[in-house]
């Protein structure tokens, strides 16, 4: 059993130089879904115990130490999977204190698991936790989850994408203390006009990055925005505005953190075209039919699967 402090930065530092080319072997040994050696690191989802999947569900209903990310887990999640499981919350541990933590209890024989909120491919820092481990010898490995942009779209009975509206979608965060201004580039996601962005971790900004977008001569103040606060929890809100009034409004509830702010048409499901996937194109058309009037099985399927996300 391996013991004493971890050295986190040199593991870090120790991939750094590594390349698509250099990918695990594991990476063709495994799909996301299969049963794995070693600690999981598993996407609790947005918060409402429902949108946990199956196979997290399993993981964590079989731990017997659950690491979890504080309060952006919800309680009823914990409750609900976690009752026989000892619970540590990471909040406030950095990694040489997180680490040891999970490698000595992996060791003993304990099954743990790491809890991320929504899914930790999205300002997770999983990696990080994940390449410090198995310095120490201890394998780990990710399941995916649900996260609160797709929470906060279904809470909206939108989409990211809408055929006509919004081909693209951005994840990002205001800038701040781990993003710099010149690294900011929020106002030219919403200038591109035919893209969701969706910002993370910026509730407490949102007056001030709206003040930025206002300042742009190529934002409409008009664009639609939608905050959606601890989308999928029972105490879920919704608040709508414009560049222009969003702010203020988010300022009067009074909310602070956890909230999902969506810019963009698509944030109102309006206003979108008819996609391709269920129409003439799909069906094999007069313009795209055979000589004998008929459509080609491999077209229809082409189709299909260019237009699934319309």
């Amino acid at each position: 059993m391996t013991d004493g402090p971890v050295d986190s930065q040199a593991a870090i530092d120790g991939v750094g130089d590594l390349t698509a080319g250099e990918l695990d072997s594991r990476v063709h040994e495994y799909t996301p879904g299969e049963d794995q050696e070693g600690i999981p690191f598993i996407g609790a989802g947005p918060g409402d115990p429902g949108l946990l999947t199956v196979r997290g569900k399993e993981l964590v209903d079989e731990a017997d130490l659950v690491v979890h990310a504080g309060s952006l887990v919800s309680s009823a999640l914990l409750e609900e999977h976690c009752a026989d499981a000892e619970l540590v919350n990471s909040v406030g541990k950095d990694l040489e204190e997180l680490i040891p933590l999970m490698r000595d209890a992996h060791e003993s024989g304990r099954t743990v698991v790491r809890l991320h909120s929504g899914d930790p491919a999205v300002y997770g820092a999983a990696i990080e936790q994940i390449d410090a481990l198995e310095s120490e010898g201890v394998p780990a490995y990710i399941v995916p989850g649900v996260t609160s942009s797709f929470a906060a779209a279904a809470t909206l009975r939108t989409q990211l994408t809408l055929n006509g509206v919004a081909n693209h979608v951005a994840f990002t965060r205001p800038r701040g203390k781990t993003l710099d201004a010149e690294d900011d580039h929020v106002a030219e996601f919403v200038e591109m006009g035919d893209v969701t962005t969706c910002i993370y971790l910026g509730t407490h900004a949102v007056s001030d990055t709206m003040d930025r977008l206002l300042d742009r001569d190529g934002v409409d103040p008009d664009t639609p925005v939608a905050v959606v606060y601890h989308a999928s929890w029972d105490d879920e809100d919704v608040i709508t505005g414009s560049i222009a009034d969003i702010g203020e409004k988010v300022e009067a509830a009074g909310y602070r953190a956890s909230a999902m702010v969506l810019i963009g048409e698509a944030a109102t499901g309006a206003g979108y075209e008819r996609s391709f996937l269920y129409g003439d194109w799909a069906n094999g058309g007069a313009a795209d039919a055979g000589s004998d009037g008929s459509n080609s099985a491999g077209g229809a399927a082409e189709t299909t699967e260019t237009e699934a996300d319309d």
